[in-house]
């Protein structure tokens, strides 16, 4: 099992202190990537508070990579129907371009409809699934080099020169997020990869037999899986799921992930200055990580 670290990027403690001492500490545990987390322009009830505060997801990727030289950037994941695609396109190459082929493109079609008018983009809420299946399409044409012609239902290139490109070019890894039966079938489907939020063992191991079904139908291999997990080892219990039950419990979780064929795992910890959040990643590797 490999691991990483999602960044602070976002919630009431966003900082570029909590931020650093995040990524010195990533590297610090030989952790292999960090991953930063997306919103723009929530509203104000509850669902949405933790994201009122949010560094860019894109742009913090950028600092990241020029703060250090080893690890792996990833989106966790970006809300891609809220942007413009070929402006993304751009952004993530050029980070990949620039780090030397670290960058991991974790994306999602959103949740918050309400966030989606308050961008003036009410109108793709409906068919942001499209949106996105087409996106993932375009960027690989973009990033091959390829100037042929795109023609989509959301985009139409017919004179075009897109560079740099990206170190890995059109390998680019794709991470595909999301629970619902479309995000699943995209993911195998479509995604280099799966990358869910807040699903235990058990759920993740409901949505393998239709990612496996969405491969299959599509010539493809397995996706490879990958999860972000918040970890709250003092709890027992508590909404959403987290790492919990104390040390052997958060080993028995990590073990199941592995079991049921996970390659990554992103740790998202609690602490609310850099050095409780240290303090948490720590007692992961020193504590729970021995154990698995």
């Amino acid at each position: 099992m490999d691991y990483g670290l999602c960044l602070p990027n976002f919630t009431a403690r966003a900082s570029r202190e909590m931020i650093d001492a995040a990524v010195e500490t990533a590297v610090d545990l030989g952790w292999s990537t960090v991953w930063t987390t997306d919103h723009v322009l929530v509203g104000t009830g509850d669902a949405e508070a933790d994201y009122a505060r949010n560094f860019d997801a894109i742009a913090t990727l950028a600092y990241v990579a020029g703060r250090d030289a080893s690890l792996r950037l990833g989106t966790s994941v970006i809300v891609v129907p809220q942007r413009n695609a070929v402006v993304v396109a751009k952004e993530l190459a050029t980070i990949d371009a620039l780090s030397g082929g670290r960058l991991i493109a974790g994306v999602g079609v959103g949740w918050d409809r309400h966030e989606f008018g308050n961008l003036g983009m009410a109108d793709r809420f409906p068919v942001r699934g499209a949106y996105l299946d087409e996106t993932i399409a375009l960027w690989r044409h973009l990033w091959s080099g390829s100037r042929e012609p795109f023609e989509g239902r959301f985009h139409a290139l017919d004179d075009f020169a897109f560079d740099p490109l990206p170190d890995q070019r059109e390998r680019l890894p794709i991470l595909v997020g999301g629970r619902s039966a479309p995000a699943l079938r995209r993911a195998g489907g479509l995604g280099d990869g799966y990358h869910a939020s807040q699903a235990s063992p058990a759920a993740f191991a409901e949505r393998m037999p239709l990612i496996r079904a969405a491969s299959a139908a599509a010539g493809r291999p397995i996706p490879a899986l990958s999860a972000r997990v918040n970890v709250r080892l003092d709890e027992d219990d508590g909404p959403g799921y987290a790492l919990r039950r104390g040390v052997a419990g958060a080993a028995a979780d990590i073990r199941a992930f592995a079991d049921i064929g996970l390659a990554h795992l992103a740790f998202h910890p609690q602490g609310r200055d850099p050095e409780a959040f240290v303090r948490a990643c720590r007692r992961l590797a020193e504590e729970v990580l021995p154990l698995v």
